[in-house]
């Protein structure tokens, strides 16, 4: 009943995943005050409450399970009568440690979620936006999807792969009125770091690593609030990335990509102009520290 009375009052429609927080959460927010019906998914039962409380129409979603994916696009189509305005797919954690450190299983899960489960959940919705002849589809990567990032090559890889794939995507899409867009954010206000330290401590073997030192520092400066990284310096609020993703889904012509934060602008400049040895000193840990010292 809740669905039903809902989409009377909206016209256009909105699938966005990983709706619990952060940007995913700020986007929902956005597009419902611009009159967008929103699909926001989650994963616990606690999260998808509070959503239909905001008055969105919640999905349950678990990106790694494929039956997860085909029942979430079965509820919003049956919503709907079986079209579709938009797809926003933000859902995704990031992976920390050293490649060395890192176990088949913890690389799997990392595209699983990122990657694969995107992948598959935007192959269940492009029939729905030919045949209708129009579609927005957002994928919100990062900036380390330009720029690997050392001890976070997991993470970096999986955006990279975005990157790909939604490159390959647009020009495939190209004339069919389904538009594909890139939001690439730097540091973002959200319990992406947090959620990324407790998934970090359950799959290193922090004791077992050469890099303990390193790994034992970044979690005191993340628990104790304390970083000092070039990048936090410069974090903006989910809603940055937001009002991105909602140009992206309602300009007339939407870019192909949205860089979010100033961290974002430089790197995606550094990355284009400066040799690949340069940008090993400049990424290898305490670089900037040095930098300032010595300017």
């Amino acid at each position: 009943m809740l669905k039903d009375a809902l989409m009377q009052n909206f016209k256009k429609t909105v699938l966005i995943t990983g709706c619990s927080s952060g940007i995913g959460l700020a986007s929902a927010k956005m597009l419902l005050s611009k009159g967008w019906a929103v699909f926001a998914t989650a994963r616990t039962q606690t999260d998808l409450e509070k959503l239909e409380t905001m008055g969105f129409i919640s999905v349950p979603l678990e990106l790694k399970i494929p039956e997860s994916i085909r029942q979430a696009v079965k509820s919003v189509l049956e919503s709907t009568g079986g079209s579709l305005s938009a797809l926003v797919n933000n859902s995704g954690y990031g992976q920390s440690g050293a490649i060395e450190d890192l176990s088949r299983s913890a690389l799997r899960d990392q595209f699983e979620t990122n990657v694969f489960g995107l992948v598959e959940l935007t192959n269940c919705l492009v029939p729905v936006f030919r045949k209708q002849g129009y579609g927005r589809i957002v994928n919100v990567s990062s900036i380390a999807g330009r720029i690997a990032l050392p001890f976070h090559g997991a993470y970096s890889a999986s955006k990279f792969a975005v990157e790909a794939i939604t490159d390959a995507l647009r020009i495939e899409l190209r004339g069919s009125g389904i538009y594909v867009s890139l939001v690439e954010p730097g540091p973002i206000f959200s319990s992406f770091r947090k959620n990324a330290l407790e998934n970090f401590e359950q799959t290193v073997e922090i004791g077992n690593s050469r890099h303990e030192k390193i790994y034992e520092k970044k979690i005191h400066s993340r628990k104790s609030g304390s970083s000092e990284s070039f990048h936090s310096k410069f974090m903006l609020s989910p809603e940055a990335a937001a009002k991105k993703i909602v140009h992206a889904l309602e300009s007339k012509k939407p870019k192909i990509r949205y860089l979010v934060t100033l961290p974002a602008y430089i790197g995606a400049l550094l990355k284009r102009f400066t040799p690949d040895s340069i940008m090993d000193r400049i990424m290898t840990p305490g670089a900037m520290k040095k930098i300032k010292k010595n300017p």
